[in-house]
């Protein structure tokens, strides 16, 4: 198609930018800081509430204490990260948050495990007894140890279902429940830090500054996750308005409600749906707009992957729906200019249809699919470009004449410009590391290209 005669597209007015101006590099560099900073508070405390160390036992003991510290304050980081504080998730993205959530849920489980490692073999030289008699002792004597069991044996149970071998048999639902119970574990251990932790017994301000973290912390979870998302639903009253099949396994709903333009979505972002008909109420999923919202209907487009979004298609109209959001930073405000690059795969093409809409200048599209019949959304792709003068190439395995390999090579042919323009990325994984493989090799830097998976 031809690239003559470009005509930009503007976003829908009056959507409001999270996080707008504020560089992404300064917030992340920020967040790290801050995470860091407190974790050598702690070292301090640690520090100067530990006298000589004598012997062996001395040793585990203060390893256990301090380990026990920084478990409990990673505890607290974990839960921050998926609170979706909507400034934190617009400026560092949904993606990373995840990442670094994932991350940290690992070093706290290790930490956790060694923390009553450590703190039992300690004791037990210290009295001379067995661990194992130790162990009994401390659970069944130390004020608030039942509960901390009772948090441990969680905190493990969540780390091997989150192992991949075991993530991959199963469904979200079930995933998503079990992680929940990751609250009650952090409830849970709390007294126990408190009652039993060495370096808070008598120090009135280390116990201010740790009610005052996980204060914080429980109330952005609270707020963003339980009082803004029933305070949407009573404001706007979402309802389905219909749902039509897109190609095999694919269907786009149709939400409509009051005063929409005031949930100011911005085209590449997403929102957590909750539809309220038996079987899906306690789920909350992930699904981007697939359309501009025009303040009167807003559309998502799933492809029945699980048994969740395999109950959309069956959504009758009138179904109440809750929402959370807007969330998400692939949006046109990462782009630093006006030529772009869209590479989409599958369903992934969601977010990427309303940036192909609506960013300025001159986007390239590139969308692969398995089959012709799976090219979601072909023909408004196909009226967007032919409406803007934009270039859209459209490739499918099947048949494999009509394939476009996704490597660097092609890429430089289809786009000879591609390492001066802002690349975003969405679609299966294997497909989006493909996509980030080849683009990095064409010269585009990191920091130009952009992704969200929508995995959580």
């Amino acid at each position: 198609m031809s690239t003559e005669a470009v005509r930009p597209v503007r976003a829908p007015s009056g959507h409001r930018g999270v996080g707008r101006g504020v560089p992404e590099g300064l917030v992340v560099w920020s967040a790290r800081f801050a995470a860091l900073g407190g974790a050598a508070g702690l070292l301090g405390l640690w520090w100067a509430d530990t006298s000589s160390v004598v012997g062996l036992s001395g040793w585990l003991t203060g390893a256990g204490r301090l380990t026990g510290l920084l478990a409990g304050y990673l505890c607290a980081l974990v839960v921050l990260l998926m609170s979706r504080v909507p400034w934190l998730d617009a400026t560092v993205g949904p993606d990373r948050l995840a990442r670094w959530h994932a991350w940290l849920g690992r070093w706290t489980i290790t930490l956790i495990t060694a923390h009553a490692v450590l703190i039992i073999e300690g004791y037990a030289l210290t009295g001379r007894v067995s661990p194992l008699s130790e162990a009994g002792q401390v659970v069944l004597h130390y004020p608030d140890m039942l509960k901390a069991l009772a948090a441990l044996v969680i905190f493990l149970v969540t780390a091997v279902v989150s192992a991949r071998a075991a993530r991959a048999r199963l469904s979200h639902e079930t995933w998503y429940y079990l992680h929940l119970a990751t609250y009650a574990a952090v409830f849970l251990a709390f007294g126990h830090q408190l009652s039993t932790g060495a370096d808070f017994a008598g120090d009135f301000a280390a116990q201010a500054c740790w009610y005052a973290l996980y204060g914080v912390v429980a109330g952005l979870v609270c707020w963003f996750r339980v009082v803004e998302p029933v305070r949407l639903s009573r404001r706007h009253r979402l309802r389905v308005a219909g749902v039509r099949a897109e190609g095999p396994g694919v269907v786009s709903v149709l939400i409509t409600g009051r005063r929409l333009e005031e949930l100011h979505v911005r085209p590449g972002q997403f929102m957590r749906w909750r539809f309220l008909v038996p079987g899906m109420w306690w789920t909350a999923s992930p699904y981007s707009l697939s359309a501009p919202a025009d303040g009167s209907v807003l559309r998502i487009t799933v492809k029945a992957a699980g048994n969740h979004s395999a109950r959309l298609t069956r959504l009758r109209p009138g179904t109440r729906v809750w929402a959370e959001g807007p969330y998400g930073a692939l949006t046109g405000d990462r782009a630093r200019g006006t030529r772009t690059l869209l590479l989409a795969g599958g369903v992934g093409i969601t977010p990427l249809r309303t940036l192909f809409e609506t960013l300025p200048g001159d986007p390239v599209l590139v969308y692969w699919a398995r089959r012709p019949e799976d090219l979601v959304l072909r023909g408004e792709l196909e009226a967007l470009a032919a409406e803007r003068g934009a270039r859209l190439h459209l490739s499918v395995s099947e048949p494999a004449a009509y394939r476009i390999p996704l490597d660097t090579r092609t890429l430089q042919a289809l786009v000879p410009d591609v390492a001066r323009r802002d690349c975003y990325v969405c679609g299966p994984p294997g497909m989006a590391e493909a996509a980030h493989v080849a683009l990095r090799a064409a010269g585009v830097p990191a920091r130009r290209i952009h992704s969200e998976s929508f995995s959580l």
